[in-house]
């Protein structure tokens, strides 16, 4: 059948380094499957395999990009060679849509190149074999006798008449061999009209590897000889290839060459370098600085320095163990050429595909977001062009791009510095699925748990990478309370808006609730914006901040406090002056006021009106009222205690005028006039009756003593009576355990004392008055110094 014309773009060929380059293009090979054959004139097509390429001077390989490549030398098996000058090679390409290669399609496709400026010597080190050609009209042997060429002498004398023998030298020995033989070992050894060349494997049994400069050399030493009647010619084809050399760093890979290789130039004073080029991908660098890349060379060594990431070479994506990272390619070529006084001129040329190690590069989530967008903006990478981002999670909620869109999420790429690309994700803080959490004052604190799922290289590997970003921002109002008052209740308006989502009300350290509401005698009244709180004046927790003659200032507070954590925020107050004609008011302190109006027909004296202790008069008063200040231990206040209360009775009597020195009581107009008044306190809430704070300056840092009950002065006067009192020092507020009796008690001088005197008397008159207490540092209560408790009870 006819051939088939060649895809427009299929093939791309070349010739340099005395080599045959050819790529396909492999796009044009997409789900296909291809295999090359080499066309030999005489036996017809050939298929190519390792065995064959490396025997015969062919490589196939792919580039970076992933292009198949194929290489040949022009010494190679099959090629037609005219007069070592004009070469030419034949490749049959076949393509196939099936593995098995049924149904191909064959295109034929010719090579040619010239080549007239041969080296002397020619050396080529490939991927998969090492070859070397020699002029056979120069020198043949040194005139330098070394070891190595006295050893050959006497072999010669067997070498067949007109045929080629070889005789490796090798660590185990030398070995002669004809050249068919040494073909079924792996080698090719040919004469062309000038030249002989010889191409080797690498780590053939008879080659041997050695350090030059830090680098190892494969190095096959052979000599090739051939007998004639009147000729015996010795030919030098030793052959040497770096078969390492190369280093990275981070940022850089290094390929290092020997510049004087031992093997190659016996007489190493005469060594002169007379070029060094190198090449990337076929092509020949002539300013390597230009494209970043640095060629240096010295004595010992040439060394090519490529920035990872450079031009010419690929950055590939990859992931490694659960890590995203890259791989980084580039194929180099070296040609170093020479002179040295065995060889007019030796032209070294070395190819070398390199491939850096994995190298983890961890992206990295960068947060754009402007908070007042209320839009979360947040960037994903650095990737290479060959990865994408298949899927995403919120919240631990899957998404595919797709459905991400229609969900309201915003994402796109974005281009990035060094050819490198983003993925840029935007998000509402109005999302469901972002959390949101009342911090601080008056904070929202957004956060945005991101999974994201990216598929890298063409192997289409999935990584998986989280982030968690978040955003805090003052977007809470807090509420302001309006208060007010009218004659007997204060007010307060407290707007609900986020009430009970981040706040609650609290009264004291109690929620304020309905329940509690009610119970303390409050009104409240909730609109759709306001909560109504309405307190009468003489309610459970109204503070009385000043209480004069008919005149009350109080105040009612109401804490706003956070849900969780229960701090403070705000204090919402409420405060007004009351004109109040009669009250009373028990402070929390123990302090009773009290503003007693005249309520008799006729009317009284009421400067004349006085508590139980007739010493206790009013404050200030006038023709209807008296106002009354005592504290709950005084006045004649008597004391009781009713299930969880402590009621404190006091009497407010009117004193009726009687004439002096008339044993019969007088009959007056004056009407009786007594007002009783009841104080309730609870049992278990603490009643600071008063703490003692002695002066520093004369007293120790600690006071320490023991309690002694002491009988006031009016028992004094009648001891026949003897009273049966008896006095405890409580342990703290609650009055539940005691310390023992006659015990030392340590208290700072600041710390509260809390008391209990207990009057076990039965007599129905007998009243117990705490008047004065005190610690003394002995027993005796004369002694000093002393700390005063309580003064006049």
């Amino acid at each position: 059948s006819a051939p088939y014309v060649l895809p427009p773009g299929f093939v791309e060929s070349s010739c340099h380094s005395r080599i045959f380059w050819m790529k396909l293009n492999k796009l044009l090979l997409q789900g296909k499957f291809f295999q090359l054959e080499i066309n030999d004139p005489h036996a017809g097509p050939i298929l190519l395999d390792e065995k064959l390429a490396s025997r015969c001077g062919y490589v196939l390989s792919e580039d970076v990009w992933g292009n198949p490549v194929f290489r040949a030398s022009v010494l190679g098996c099959h090629v037609a060679n005219e007069a070592d000058e004009l070469f030419s090679l034949t490749v049959n390409i076949k393509v196939s849509s099936f593995s098995s290669m049924r149904a191909a399609v064959t295109y034929t496709y010719p090579m040619y190149c010239s080549y007239s400026s041969w080296a002397s010597r020619e050396i080529v080190c490939e991927e998969n074999y090492m070859e070397v050609s020699v002029k056979t009209d120069v020198p043949a042997v040194s005139n330098d006798y070394t070891v190595a060429w006295m050893s050959a002498l006497p072999e010669t004398q067997n070498v067949a008449y007109q045929l080629w023998q070889l005789m490796f030298i090798s660590p185990s020995g030398r070995k002669r061999i004809m050249v068919s033989d040494a073909a079924k070992l792996g080698y090719s050894f040919n004469n062309t009209l000038s030249r002989v060349y010889l191409r080797a494997p690498y780590h053939s049994n008879e080659s041997d590897v050695s350090v030059v400069s830090g680098v190892n050399m494969n190095m096959v030493t052979s000599t090739s000889m051939y007998r004639q009647r009147w000729l015996l010619l010795m030919i030098d084809t030793t052959v040497s290839c770096p078969v390492d050399g190369i280093s990275f760093t981070d940022t850089t890979l290094t390929w290092t060459v020997p510049s004087v290789i031992p093997t190659l130039v016996v007489q190493e004073f005469t060594f002169l370098s007379k070029n060094i080029l190198m090449g990337v991908d076929g092509q020949v660098i002539v300013k390597p600085e230009e494209k970043n890349y640095l060629l240096e060379h010295n004595k010992t060594h040439i060394r090519i320095t490529i920035p990872i990431g450079a031009e010419g070479g690929k950055l590939k994506s990859s992931v490694s163990g659960g890590v995203y990272g890259v791989i980084y390619s580039i194929d180099l070529f070296l040609e170093h050429t020479w002179t040295d006084a065995d060889w007019q001129t030796t032209k070294y040329t070395v190819i070398k595909s390199i491939t850096t190690p994995f190298m983890p590069q961890i992206p990295t989530v960068i947060n754009n977001t402007v908070p007042e967008e209320r839009l979360f903006n947040v960037a994903f990478g650095h990737f290479l062009p060959d990865v994408s981002l298949v899927a995403i999670a919120i919240g631990n909620v899957p998404f595919t791009l797709r459905e991400a869109q229609h969900h309201g999420f915003k994402i796109y790429e974005t281009p990035f510095s060094n050819r490198t690309k983003g993925f840029i994700l935007e998000v509402s803080f109005d999302d469901p699925y972002v959390l949101k959490e009342y911090v601080n004052r008056n904070e929202t604190k957004y956060t945005l748990l991101v999974n994201y799922t990216i598929s890298v290289g063409p192997e289409m590997t999935l990584y998986y990478h989280s982030a968690e970003v978040d955003c805090v921002i003052a977007d809470i109002e807090i509420p302001e309370a309006v208060g007010y008052c009218d004659e007997e209740n204060l007010y307060l308006a407290i707007p609900t808006l986020g009430l009970h989502q981040y706040w609650n009300l609290y009264l004291d350290n109690k929620p304020l609730n309905r329940h509690v509401a009610l119970t303390n005698g409050y009104l409240a009244a909730t609109n759709s914006t306001h909560l109504i709180l309405q307190i009468p004046l003489f309610a459970v927790g109204v503070i009385y901040e000043e209480v004069s003659f008919q005149k009350i200032k109080a105040r009612f507070d109401v804490a706003l406090r956070k849900v969780r954590t229960m701090e403070t925020l705000q204090t919402f107050s409420v405060g007004c002056s009351f004109n109040s004609a009669a009250f009373i008011i028990c402070h929390p302190d123990g302090t009773i006021m009290i503003s007693a109006q005249m309520k008799t027909v006729p009317a009284i004296n009421m400067s004349k009106t006085k508590l139980r202790d007739s010493s206790c008069k009013p404050r200030e008063y006038n023709e209807g009222h008296a106002f009354f200040k005592f504290h709950v231990t005084t006045c004649g206040t008597s004391v009781r205690f009713e299930g969880d209360h402590i009621i404190y009775e006091n009497e407010i009597s009117y004193e009726k005028e009687t004439l002096p020195g008339q044993s019969i009581p007088t009959i007056t107009r004056d009407p009786d006039y007594r007002l009783t008044v009841v104080c309730y306190y609870r049992a278990k809430e603490t009643l600071v009756l008063g703490a003692f704070s002695s002066d520093p300056s004369i007293s120790p840092a600690f006071g320490s003593g023991t309690m002694v009950p002491r009988s006031n002065i009016a028992v004094h006067r009648r001891t026949r009576h003897a009273l049966n009192v008896v006095s405890r020092v409580s342990k703290d507020e609650y009055f539940v355990e005691f310390y023992e009796p006659d015990m030392a008690i340590l208290k700072r001088p600041v710390d509260p004392v809390f008391l209990e005197v207990e009057l076990k008397d039965e007599s129905p008159d007998a009243e117990l008055y705490l008047e004065n207490c005190w610690v003394t540092a002995s027993l005796d209560f004369n002694s000093t110094p002393r700390w005063n408790i309580t003064v006049d009870g």
